[in-house]
């Protein structure tokens, strides 16, 4: 079943009291069916103002291809710390909330209104001003990036 699961589609949120969002009723079963509701949440490895949401199978190959870096590269060590050393296990509770961990909500500018994103295997759960100046900018690629880095797909 997993493997046909794709996740689609946007839909505006906002974030209650305790840093609670309410999944989606449109993601709720393809997410119940896809991992049973194992989720791991993480930052964004490009964007700052933005969280990567992930079903736990999923995860776990991004996990792995990550940790597989070779830790002798300075930015190999960041992306491991970045994206498997900030790494939060979710389950929705019986509302179909899950709880944004105060530290990636702080990184990620999140306070009240989010939007979240369905794409492909994971899910990005932006904050929303930031994701409207994304998407008026020209994407670029900053820096330097390995070989290794290129070929990953997160």
């Amino acid at each position: 079943m997993w493997d046909k699961v794709v996740f689609y589609g946007e839909v505006a949120l906002n974030l209650d009291a305790k840093g609670r969002l309410a999944i989606p009723s449109m993601y709720r079963e393809p997410i119940a069916d896809a991992c049973e509701n194992a989720l791991v949440l993480t930052y964004n490895a490009y964007e700052n103002d933005s969280l990567w949401l992930y079903p736990q199978k999923e995860w776990e190959k991004v996990r792995d291809s990550v940790m597989a870096l070779s830790t002798f590269d300075p930015m190999h060590r960041a992306l491991q710390r970045r994206l498997v050393g900030s790494a939060y296990h979710l389950s929705p509770d019986k509302g179909s909330r899950i709880l944004l961990p105060v530290t990636l909500r702080q990184v990620a500018s999140m306070e009240k209104r989010v939007v979240m994103l369905g794409l492909g295997k994971k899910f990005e759960i932006w904050n929303e001003d930031a994701l409207h100046k994304q998407r008026h900018q020209v994407p670029t690629m900053g820096g330097e990036v390995s070989e290794d880095m290129k070929s990953l797909v997160l």
